[in-house]
C-alpha cells in the first residue's frame, strides 16, 4: 500500500469520506480546517446544525461527528497515511472536536482492519425498510462487537425480556413524538420533488421508507407534519435485531468514541450485507435514555442503538459538497 503524498487534493479526498458518514436527521454537523503547513485537520462541530429540542447537549452532534472521523481515519490509512487524532474535551457545540495529525506510515504500522472498511464508507446507506426474520449469525455478532470495542465503546445484542423492552420504551417515544411534535425534525425532511431532488442535507422522500403496517421494528415517522407521501404500507420484522451503542463515561470524549464505534461496526455490517438504520426516538428524551442501560449486564450510557437486518440497503442521501464544509489555511 503506497504512501500518498500529502497535497489539497489528497485532504479533499479524505474529508470527501469523511462526509459519507450518517448524521442525526442528516444534519452533517461538521466543517474541517486544513492548516497545509502542519498536515492538520482540524474537524469542528457546526454551531448552525445542532438541534435545540431533541439534542440539547449536543450528544448525538458529537457522536455524527465521530463517525465522520471514523471514515477520515479509515480513507486515511487506505492511502498509505497515518491518521494521529488528538480529541478536544470542550462542550461548546460549535467548537474544535479533534485534529488529525497525517503523515506517511510504513507498511508494518498500518491499520489494515480499518483500512479494509474503506470501500463500505460511500455503500453504507441508511435503510428504513422492512427486513427479513433472519437472523445475525453468533459469528459476525461478535465481529461487530469486536469493531465497537476497538473504538473504546461497548456494542451489545439485546435479547429477550430485554429487547421487548427497548422496543415498549421506542412505542412510547414514538406515540409522544406524533402527539407532540418535533421542530427539529420537521425542520430537516424534506418532501415534493423539488425538494428532495434540490437537497444536500436532511432526510429527502424517497429515503423515508415504507409506512409500517404491522411489525415491531421501530421506524420512525419521518413524514409526519407533511404533506401526504406515497410511500406505501409494508409489514416489518415481528422481533426486530436492535444492537445497543454504550460507553462507560458519558461526557464529549465518549459520544465521539460512540460516533466512531458506530460507524466502524456499520461499515463492517455493509461489507456483510447487513442493511441498518437508527432507533433514536427515545434517546433523544433524557429520562426515556436512561432506562435503557441493561441493569443485568451492568453496561454504562447508551449512545446510539441500531436495528440491522437482511433487507434492501436503502438509497443515497444528499451530501454537502466538500467545497461547503472544508476551508484551507497556509
Amino acid at each position: 500500500m503506497p504512501t500518498t503524498e500529502i497535497n489539497d487534493e489528497t485532504v479533499t479526498g479524505l474529508v470527501g469520506d469523511a462526509v459519507a458518514a450518517p448524521s442525526m436527521h442528516n444534519a452533517q454537523p461538521w466543517r474541517f480546517l486544513y492548516h497545509r503547513g502542519d498536515h492538520l485537520i482540524d474537524l469542528y462541530a457546526d454551531p448552525l446544525r445542532t438541534m435545540p429540542t431533541a439534542d440539547p447537549e449536543d450528544r448525538a452532534l458529537r457522536i455524527g461527528c465521530g463517525a465522520a472521523l471514523l471514515n477520515l481515519r479509515a480513507a486515511a490509512w487506505h492511502a498509505g497515511l497515518r491518521p494521529d487524532v488528538s480529541v478536544s474535551s470542550s462542550p461548546d457545540g460549535g467548537g474544535l472536536v479533534a485534529t488529525v495529525r497525517l503523515r506517511g506510515a510504513d507498511p508494518g504500522e498500518i491499520d489494515y482492519d480499518l483500512a479494509g472498511l474503506y470501500e463500505m464508507i460511500k455503500e453504507r446507506h441508511t435503510s428504513r425498510y422492512p427486513y427479513a426474520d433472519e437472523p445475525i449469525p453468533d459469528g459476525l455478532k461478535q465481529r461487530l462487537t469486536e469493531q465497537a470495542a476497538a473504538e473504546g465503546a461497548k456494542l451489545s445484542f439485546p435479547t429477550g425480556w430485554h429487547l421487548s423492552f427497548i422496543l415498549e420504551v421506542m412505542e412510547e417515544a414514538e406515540a409522544d413524538a406524533e402527539y407532540e411534535g418535533d421542530p427539529d425534525e420537521q425542520k430537516w425532511v424534506r418532501t415534493g420533488t423539488a425538494q428532495s431532488d434540490t437537497a444536500r442535507d436532511g432526510i429527502t422522500e424517497y429515503s423515508l421508507g415504507s409506512r409500517r403496517r404491522e411489525g415491531r421494528a421501530p421506524v420512525r415517522n419521518f413524514a409526519r407534519g407533511h404533506a401526504a407521501t406515497d410511500r406505501g404500507a409494508a409489514a416489518f420484522e415481528r422481533m426486530p435485531q436492535m444492537a445497543v451503542v454504550s460507553t462507560a463515561e458519558d461526557d464529549p470524549k465518549a459520544w465521539l468514541a460512540a460516533g466512531q464505534a458506530m460507524e466502524r461496526v456499520l461499515l463492517l455490517a455493509t461489507r456483510e450485507g447487513v442493511a441498518s438504520s437508527f432507533a433514536t426516538q427515545a434517546l433523544e428524551r433524557s429520562h426515556l435514555r436512561w432506562v435503557l442501560r441493561d441493569p443485568v449486564r451492568g453496561a454504562g450510557p447508551v449512545q446510539m442503538i441500531l436495528r440491522l437486518g437482511y433487507g434492501p440497503m436503502g438509497p443515497h442521501t444528499p451530501r454537502r459538497t466538500v467545497r461547503d464544509v472544508l476551508e484551507m489555511a497556509p
